[in-house]
């Protein structure tokens, strides 16, 4: 048996200065039943199962309402919220995620890494120790990004070809074939969920009190449930 590691990441900006990566992992032979799942959400929500970016789940779009999801109910959202969180808890799918706090990143060190590629290094370790608890092999898949997926590439490779990332604790990520796979999110619902992960996880990770707002404070309690669910870990960084 194999794992499916889906990864995302958003956006680092002045006001958001945390950039978060990072997604969960799928058993190869579970793969087609959730999927099955997946398609069942989307249906229900959209009325249709074909994959196209008119039935794409995104946690912004989704959250505030905009694009595709213009018009729908508070309610209606919040419900896609719910059920995305429920298969993940449901399903016992492990999560994984990486804060990367960018201003104490860029005061902390004298040339520091890239935000994404140190996110990268850092979230293919975590799938890396899952994979070594499970005695698995992974296979990994991102959200298509022009800017990044050939560098992204290329410190894959030499990352296995060395052995191990070049971060503190050298990881080895032997447990991971070939090469990081890359599709836009519109062709993959797992993708999309991870989407929906990392939007909650940068939406609510950084608040210091509950929101007031009755759609927030529903979809915050759901990340609640998410992280309580004894399957979610997050690596802050530095």
């Amino acid at each position: 048996m194999m794992h499916l590691a889906y990864f995302d990441e958003n956006k680092y900006t002045a006001q958001n200065p945390y950039f978060y990566i990072g997604g969960y992992l799928v058993p190869e032979d579970k793969a087609r039943q959730l999927e099955d799942t997946l398609i069942q959400i989307q249906y229900n929500f959209f009325g249709s199962t074909s994959l196209m970016k008119e039935t794409e789940f995104h946690g912004k779009e989704m959250f505030h309402g905009k694009g595709r999801f213009k018009k729908r109910k508070l309610a209606e959202r919040v419900q896609l919220f719910e059920d995305i969180s429920k298969f993940l808890i449901s399903n016992q799918l492990p999560i994984r995620l990486v804060r990367i706090d960018v201003n104490a990143h860029r005061v902390k060190y004298s040339y520091p890494t890239p935000e994404y590629r140190l996110g990268l290094m850092l979230i293919l370790e975590r799938f890396c120790d899952y994979l070594q608890e499970a005695d698995d092999l992974g296979a990994v898949f991102g959200d298509y990004e022009k800017d990044e997926i050939t560098r992204a590439i290329i410190d894959f490779s030499n990352f296995k070809m060395s052995g191990k990332t070049p971060m503190y604790h050298d990881r080895p990520l032997g447990r991971l074939i070939d090469t990081v796979y890359f599709t836009h999110s519109h062709h993959s619902r797992f993708l999309q969920v991870a989407d929906v992960l990392v939007y909650m996880a940068g939406r609510y990770e950084n608040i210091g009190t509950d929101p007031t707002k009755w759609h927030d404070l529903q979809v915050y309690e759901i990340w609640q449930k998410i992280k309580a669910s004894g399957n979610t870990y997050i690596q802050h960084w530095p």
